[in-house]
């Protein structure tokens, strides 16, 4: 079983390459990390805090944006571009089966964010140490934290691209429900909560409803762990400034549980799918 998902895994993670998927998302992490990197860094000469904790408050922000897009870009066309080709049936005649071939799917994709998670930070990071030299290393853990965690926001999306790409069955509207997820997830999600949260203007559910929905977003339990855990709930606006009032372990909880019910919905969508 191993041997075959790992097989799978290097014959898309080859394809990946071919179609300049980890070349693009790591080009795009660096870029953004580097303007954000300097803007972010210019006003902490009078701060007491490193460097590289600065620089990582601001990366959280483009995390919860552009991990997301990265991973529904890579993973819209995983089944539906398999099935426009018919090369989906040639994969279920090899003993392979289809809980197999979507985790091969999903781990050679995962490892473009890696790649990508890993050039757009480093990058980061050297700007930090070149601006504060050794102080910037009280940051590294910060920066570890944001590493970890956006791969599993990574995750997420990857399996949910999948789970778009099998109930589309073609890659034009995989890619139409793939951006409409994250317009909704990452965009739409807020902006309805705030509006619920004005209307309600201190009720029951600013009280009690509201931390619990922040949660169950991963890109909201995602920015909201890392807001809390770096201690820069203070900088935070927005929504993000609940991270005071959430629990950490609630963000954390949801963070390790999504990939799972993200790859769960991914296999119960692709068994409708006919080869």
């Amino acid at each position: 079983m191993l041997s075959r998902i790992l097989s799978t895994a290097s014959i898309e993670f080859a394809i990946a390459l071919r179609n300049r998927w980890v070349a693009v998302g790591a080009a795009m992490m660096v870029l953004f990390s580097l303007v954000l990197s300097a803007a972010g860094a210019a006003p902490s000469g009078g701060l007491s805090i490193d460097p590289l904790s600065v620089i990582v408050a601001s990366l959280i922000s483009l995390a919860v944006y552009l991990v997301p897009l990265i991973a529904l870009l890579i993973s819209f066309d995983a089944i539906a571009g398999e099935v426009e080709r018919g090369t989906l049936p040639l994969h279920l005649a090899y003993p392979l089966s289809r809980t197999e071939l979507l985790v091969g799917k999903l781990l050679a994709q995962l490892v473009v964010i890696v790649l990508a998670v890993l050039a757009g930070y480093g990058a980061a990071a050297i700007m930090a140490f070149a601006r504060g030299g050794m102080d910037a290393t009280a940051g590294l853990g910060a920066l570890w934290r944001l590493v970890w965690t956006s791969v599993l926001l990574g995750a997420v999306f990857l399996s949910l691209g999948h789970a778009m790409s099998c109930l589309a069955r073609r890659p034009s509207g995989a890619a139409a429900m793939a951006i409409g997820l994250w317009l909704v997830a990452i965009v739409l999600y807020d902006l309805g909560l705030l509006a619920a949260v004005v209307a309600d203007d201190g009720g029951a559910f600013t009280t009690q409803v509201f931390p619990w929905a922040l949660v169950l977003n991963p890109a909201d339990a995602f920015r909201i762990f890392n807001l809390a855990a770096s201690g820069a709930v203070d900088a935070a606006s927005g929504l993000s400034g609940a991270a005071g009032s959430i629990a950490i372990w609630k963000p954390l909880l949801a963070l390790l549980a999504w990939p799972v019910l993200a790859a769960i919905i991914a296999r119960l969508s692709f068994q409708r799918v006919q080869p």
